[in-house]
């Protein structure tokens, strides 16, 4: 399970560059979350594998850039400086469209579109606290996918919230609203995995 490590002060993006933990640990306001074992299962992986080649090739030649964990990203609360930031996060796959948001060592700012691909260790803070991060941040549109159940829940920001979850089965076509021309084809995804 994924833990706050128990720590009085309020830690920044500088702490945690720093800190003997390893890269794949997320802050958020200032609390320190550590991924404890076992690594992700092998279809968390093929899942989110599957994912980040099919919005790559979807992005080819268009503006905006397809992420794969862990790449730092950071959401600030206002103009402070990078290593003034507290929330810090890691999400599986991730589209930012704003090449400006793309700094030297992380990127600065809300993606377009953010997919959690659902751990048991992980998947109660990812469905409660990192979606409020996200929809505060302004992250326009959130996909949770639950690899076993097979089945995603998607948040879209709507008036700067996030709106009821549509829930859909992992089968047929799902198209991104929050950036044209990329659309996931489930059944050739899962087809590899069984």
């Amino acid at each position: 399970m994924s833990y706050p490590k128990p720590d009085t002060r309020c830690l920044t993006y500088a702490d945690h560059l720093v800190g003997p933990e390893g890269p794949c640990d997320e802050l958020i306001d200032g609390a320190l979350f550590v991924r404890e074992p076992p690594a992700p299962t092998w279809l968390h992986q093929k899942i989110v594998g599957g994912l980040y080649y099919q919005i790559h090739m979807a992005l080819e030649g268009k503006r905006g850039h397809a992420f794969i964990a862990p790449v730092d990203v950071l959401l600030p609360k206002s103009g402070e400086a990078d290593e003034q930031v507290d929330t810090v996060v890691q999400p599986d796959v991730f589209i930012v469209c704003d090449l400006q948001k793309l700094g030297k060592r992380a990127i600065r700012g809300a993606p377009d579109w953010v997919a959690e691909v659902l751990s048991p260790s992980t998947a109660k803070r990812d469905q409660t606290v990192k979606r409020s991060v996200y929809e505060r941040a302004g992250v326009k549109e959130t996909w949770f996918i639950h690899p076993t159940k097979r089945t995603l829940a998607l948040y879209r920001l709507e008036d700067g919230r996030y709106a009821d979850a549509t829930v859909l089965e992992l089968k047929g076509k799902t198209t991104l609203s929050a950036v044209p021309g990329v659309t996931i084809d489930w059944d050739r995804l899962l087809t590899e995995v069984g």
